[in-house]
């Protein structure tokens, strides 16, 4: 399958409805081919980001250039995008066949054409209408809808509703594929089967996808970069890894990762680190002094020996998992709450301290693990000594 992608350009972008402004100023270049995850709360825009580049909202302000050409002007038949609806919205009546042959029939038929027996009276409209059918079934067979083509959607499963829409999104070779949380009606394990099937299509189509969820799980899983959105902007747009490992707000730290954060008050003075009047282990230069939020991820938080440690917490509640075990601790001595950890289960079996709950475990934190924030939430630059 092969089609070509094309690369987006949202300049100074805003959308307003009355006196609620929905968007504020969004810039964003998403390179030919790539996969985008637009990703953040309910609320904060994303689906009207997407509504404005499939042409089914208009622009209060700004431009929208696909392929270098701006399509803000132009309706949505115009502009080359194909989109899977959260619904799926196909049509009830139709078998998998009519549905995937539906926008195909739209724009190579005429009214006239498209009306019953038109294929009996005319050659061209037969040719056509076997072109159609062969294109349907090949992207049916790419996406392993051959046994389901002639049943209706009442008759299929989710994730079978799921491949017909994306397949009559396909028969249009679009240079854009737009998804608005296509995967949020399904259960939790066909909804891994389909995240892995969705990327191996971008992968073998070369489209160009922008995928809108809340889900910070898929977003990571399945991106060449997530744009972090929070009040109608885009807080950060970077690949899933720096999007986790630095943040570049703490609201993105925040809602990014499984398991929330750890924060704390930080004083530092010279370099030193102390929360709640206790000094740490862990010393941090370019730092003007003064006071800070330090956010630290459960899994970068390391048991250690009471003498190497940064603090020694009593256990509130151990939940094992399977594959990791997380250990939830009173923080209130460091100013924290709640302070989580995550352990791998061999790490956990090999504590001598904090197995149980009562009990203290001392943690340190891992070189390079400290993410600091300063009063209005941006990230800064520390280096660890």
């Amino acid at each position: 399958m092969n089609m070509v992608g094309h690369s987006i350009d949202i300049v100074n972008l805003a959308k307003r409805f009355d006196r609620t402004q929905v968007l504020r100023r969004i810039d964003l270049h998403i390179r030919e081919g790539e996969f985008l995850t637009l990703l953040g709360p309910s609320g904060c825009g994303k689906s009207t980001l997407l509504r404005l580049l499939a042409g089914f909202e208009t622009c209060t302000d700004g431009r929208i250039l696909i392929g270098g050409r701006d399509v803000a002007p132009l309706p949505p038949k115009a502009r080359n995008i194909a989109m899977v609806f959260q619904s799926y919205a196909l049509y009830p009546h139709m078998t998998v066949r009519a549905n995937m042959a539906v926008p195909l029939e739209m724009s190579r038929l005429s009214f006239q054409q498209r009306l019953p027996g038109a294929a009996l009276l005319s050659s061209k409209v037969r040719s056509i209408r076997s072109d159609i059918t062969a294109e349907v079934s090949t992207v049916a067979k790419q996406l392993g809808l051959e046994p389901l083509l002639e049943r209706k959607p009442a008759q299929l499963s989710g994730g079978q509703r799921q491949r017909v829409a994306v397949g009559r999104a396909l028969v249009r070779h679009p240079s854009v594929f737009l998804m608005d949380e296509p995967l949020s009606n399904l259960d939790a394990k066909l909804r891994q089967q389909l995240r892995e099937e969705i990327v191996d299509l971008h992968r073998r189509t070369g489209i160009t996808f922008i995928y809108v969820t809340h889900d910070q799980t898929e977003a990571m899983a399945m991106s060449d970069r997530i744009a972090v959105m929070e009040g109608g902007e885009i807080r950060q747009c970077a690949a899933p890894e720096e999007i986790y490992d630095r943040p570049e707000f703490l609201s993105v730290a925040r809602f990014v990762g499984t398991t929330a954060i750890n924060e704390m008050q930080a004083t530092i003075k010279e370099g030193v680190v102390s929360v709640n009047g206790r000094l740490l282990r862990l010393r941090l230069a370019g730092i003007a002094d003064g006071t800070y939020q330090l956010a630290v991820r459960p899994e970068r938080l390391c048991p250690a020996e009471d003498g190497a440690s940064d603090f020694s917490l009593p256990v509130l509640q151990i939940e094992f998992t399977g594959n990791e075990v997380g250990v939830r601790c009173n923080g209130a001595e460091i100013g924290a709450g709640t302070v989580r950890v995550q352990l791998r289960p061999d790490s956990f079996a090999q504590l001598r301290q904090g197995r149980n709950v009562g009990e203290r475990i001392p943690l340190s934190i891992a070189e390079g693990a400290a993410l600091i924030f300063d009063s209005a939430g941006r990230r800064l630059t520390a280096l660890q000594m």
